[in-house]
């Protein structure tokens, strides 16, 4: 027997899950421990994942999962899988975007040839429409790039290997960037943005991330235990956005704005602005308080809800608002009439 045909044959001995001792290997294909030991360490070499373990008990064993059973998909389930493909392709950003693509490769090799034609058309078959940018809430487009790439590939990289990540993210608001030390918990998609959801370490309370905020993202030594009560679904349905409002409520200047109880309720349905606080007022109005200040979001909502609504603060958007309508007023004022008796 070459050593092809012994490093084969072991590595098939190793795969039922239980140790096998050097010894055992060794009486098997008739050769010593040295032999053995050599062969293992070639199997190895190749990337083979062969678990080791010392003792009297010891011995080796295949990594468990390394080899698979093939895969046996009808023509409607490999339909459905690449209609899964192609939505996962839409987004503009994926975690362990490289990964998905061999792992794609190495599904695709182990397909019968019949399917084969039917992933590869997968783009002249199924189509996705990405979704439009919403012009409406300012700061919600982002365009892919390394540092957002590397920030979700991190962070997934932290989750499975439970352990901590450093990284700075920036406050748009502020303009500033501000370190973090997170024990990372879940990833979530939201209107073609991602959110990375994980424990902050230094205040010791559960945030929420934009990944494309997320920059120079470092894995630390640190391990973690995963709370088992955590479950990314708890922050979907805009949950998470209800919280950071409440705490940017106590980080950020508020805007408030004096809407009509119809208003009101055309802004309860909207994504964003359900999270905000609307306070009842003693003549049937509503006021809304959000907490940012920034031109760009509030001014278009006041513009958009037209009349009825009155921003009552800041006073200098409110100024700057006043100004802006004049203007406009006087676009629509009635033409000069010639006065012919002069």
């Amino acid at each position: 027997m070459n050593p092809i045909e012994r490093a084969l044959g072991i590595l098939l001995l190793l795969t039922g899950g239980k140790l096998v001792p050097a010894t055992v290997l060794a009486d098997r294909f008739q050769v010593s421990l040295r032999t053995v030991y050599r062969d293992i360490d070639r199997l190895i070499a190749l990337g083979v994942p062969i678990d080791a373990e010392r003792g009297a008990e010891g011995g080796y064993r295949l990594a468990q999962g390394y080899l698979q059973p093939p895969v046996a998909l009808t023509r409607n389930e490999t339909a459905a899988l690449l209609t899964a493909m192609a939505l996962v392709r839409s987004s503009r950003t994926v975690p362990l975007a490289d990964d998905l693509g061999s792992a794609e490769k190495k599904l695709l090799a182990t397909l019968p040839k019949t399917v084969h034609g039917l992933l590869k058309d997968a783009d002249r078959i199924v189509g996705i429409e990405p979704i439009p940018p919403d012009i409406f809430h300012s700061g919600t487009k982002a365009e892919p790039n390394d540092a957002w790439q590397n920030a979700l590939d991190g962070f997934m990289t932290g989750i499975l290997e439970t352990r901590r990540v450093r990284f700075e993210h920036f406050n748009p608001s502020r303009n500033t960037r501000k370190g973090h030390d997170v024990e990372p918990l879940g990833v979530m998609f939201d209107r073609d943005l991602w959110y990375l959801a994980g424990r902050c370490v230094d205040t010791d309370t559960l945030k929420v991330y934009r990944a494309d905020r997320v920059h120079d993202l470092e894995i630390s030594g640190f391990r973690f235990r995963p709370p088992k009560e955590f479950s990314i679904q708890s922050l979907l349905g805009g949950t998470w956005l209800s919280e950071a409002m409440r705490r940017w409520e106590r980080e950020e200047d508020i805007a408030k704005i004096r809407i009509t109880a119809a208003q009101a309720k055309k802004l309860s349905a909207d994504w964003y602005y359900r999270h905000a606080v609307f306070t009842p007022m003693a003549d049937g109005d509503v006021l809304i308080s959000i907490p940012s200040t920034n031109r760009a979001r509030i001014l278009p909502l006041v513009r958009w809800l037209g009349p009825g609504a009155e921003l009552l603060e800041p006073a200098h958007l409110r100024q700057e608002l006043a100004e802006e309508l004049s203007s406009l007023t006087a676009c629509y004022a009635p033409p000069h009439t010639f006065d012919r008796s002069a």
